[in-house]
């Protein structure tokens, strides 16, 4: 596996029929819904929730989003969803993600989502520092 960012999260998930097109390959749009569950896990491991961050008045509203297929994922398949920040702004950061095989021996999936810091009227905000401590640890 490729250096990633630390820490990291991996998020299991078995795709369901319903995440499936008439192919039975995961549908292209369920990336994303991926990359959102492992992200909040993310956040969920580091010690806080999602909604615990949003209650504090901090939006993360996404800002761009990419993901680049090398792979069909197919009905049935347990993936594993590795997660981590790659990139902070001031008022920013970047989340990136790679999407394994059951044996995490094949990459499937690789992309990044970044989100702007703002407050719940939505305009930017610096990423408060006790956030970006609970999220970096003692990498700072």
């Amino acid at each position: 596996m490729a250096e990633f960012p630390t820490p990291e999260t991996w998020l299991s998930h078995r795709v369901s029929y319903g995440e499936t097109d008439a192919m039975s390959v995961m549908y292209y749009a369920e990336y994303l819904h991926l990359f959102e569950r492992s992200r909040s896990e993310y956040i969920r491991e580091q010690g806080m929730s999602y909604k615990t961050v949003e209650e504090r008045g901090i939006m993360l509203p996404v800002r761009e989003a990419q993901c680049r297929y090398k792979r069909p994922a197919r009905f049935d398949d347990l993936l594993h969803i590795r997660v981590g920040i790659s990139k902070w702004g001031r008022a920013s950061m970047t989340f990136e993600y790679e999407i394994y095989n059951e044996t995490k021996d094949t990459i499937l999936a690789t992309g990044l989502t970044e989100h702007a810091c703002t407050n719940e009227k939505g305009r930017p905000v610096k990423v408060p520092d006790r956030l970006k401590e609970l999220f970096v640890g003692n990498k700072l």
